[in-house]
């Protein structure tokens, strides 16, 4: 193993901490347990991660973009999405184009512009699940959020830390603890019986795609999906529904991420239940060529947004044949 390798992969593990309980994400106190799922899981990632690489590129020499605090690993959305807009990732601010603030943190410092330099995310501070239902039932008219000392019926409970896919459904009114939001239960079945997630990426302040993620009812809280599936806006969501997650995206600062959106299947309103600025992905039960089509979407969508930033105008863009891919419409590349 070379110097380089052993130092990445030293600085990768860095991100961990081993405990009973598993794999512990020091930034978020998430647990990733040990079990043979995990490792699996991990080889579907490394087959997208070999894939990536025969990928065309937008630019041949994209923007430089710094992360701060920490820098997006391979194993997240946004590193995939850079990687295929071309962009050369610097560890110097001084040599960056852009700035994106990267920080698995529920609550983060704002990162503030230095001249005209952009900064994705640089002002979304609060990701808690408490401020994201409120924003939602805003922007929707629906509540989500409830008070567990009143509330009659079954509620989810919700740490308000990011990333720890631990609710659990309770019984109300019951005393409410410290840490925790307490919502509606979203009757989000889908025919099959399964639960169904609608992760709608987001670039720019806008909706890009959808992933809508199914699992059966007994893991409802559960990180892993036993099928997952893209899909476009216009299959999932009306128009006037777009307008309102971008609203909800504008509202959270968030310029880049996810939200994870339930339908409710017997009144068919929406409820944004999280929002996710450092999300991993593409899901790994996504079919192999769906992670490259969506990654190809997102990094289009990356490109016309730093474009309308007057970050890359200059920029000569390569031209691959997009349209093959998925719809012209879906991704405007010249």
């Amino acid at each position: 193993m070379s110097g380089n390798v052993r130092e990445q992969l030293t600085d990768w593990l860095g991100d961990f901490r081993l405990s009973s309980k598993g794999l512990q994400v020091r930034q978020t106190g998430h647990y990733v347990p040990l079990e043979w799922g995990t490792v699996l899981d991990a080889r579907r990632w490394l087959t997208f991660y070999k894939a990536l690489r025969d990928v065309p590129r937008i630019y041949a020499h994209g923007p430089t973009i710094f992360f701060t605090p920490q820098c997006a690993r391979p194993w997240y959305f946004a590193r995939a999405v850079v990687d295929v807009l071309g962009a050369r990732i610097v560890s110097n601010i001084d040599d960056a184009e852009v700035i994106w603030s990267f920080d698995d943190s529920t609550y983060s410092s704002a990162v503030t512009k230095l001249g005209e330099m952009p900064v994705i995310n640089g002002l979304c501070t609060d990701v808690s699940k408490s401020h994201v239902s409120e924003i939602s039932e805003r922007i929707f008219g629906t509540p989500l959020k409830v008070d567990p000392t009143i509330y009659r019926g079954e509620m989810v409970v919700k740490s308000e830390i990011n990333g720890a896919h631990d609710g659990y459904l309770i019984e109300g009114p019951c005393t409410q603890k410290k840490g925790c939001v307490y919502q509606r239960l979203i009757s989000n079945l889908t025919d099959e019986g399964l639960v169904e997630d609608l992760r709608t990426t987001i670039m720019g302040q806008k909706p890009v795609l959808v992933f809508r993620k199914q699992r059966p009812v007994a893991s409802r809280f559960a990180n892993s999906n036993t099928k997952v599936s893209l899909s476009m806006l216009s299959d999932v969501f009306s128009e006037s529904e777009v307008a309102q997650i971008s609203t909800v995206a504008s509202a959270l600062d968030l310029d880049a991420g996810g939200l994870d959106i339930l339908r409710d299947r017997q009144t068919g309103e929406l409820f944004v239940v999280d929002a996710n600025k450092t999300d991993m992905g593409p899901p790994i039960a996504l079919p192999l060529d769906d992670k490259i089509r969506a990654t190809q979407m997102m990094a289009c969508a990356l490109s016309e947004y730093l474009e309308h930033q007057s970050v890359i105008k200059n920029k000569r863009k390569i031209v691959f044949e997009c349209d093959r891919i998925f719809k012209k419409k879906d991704c405007k590349v010249t």
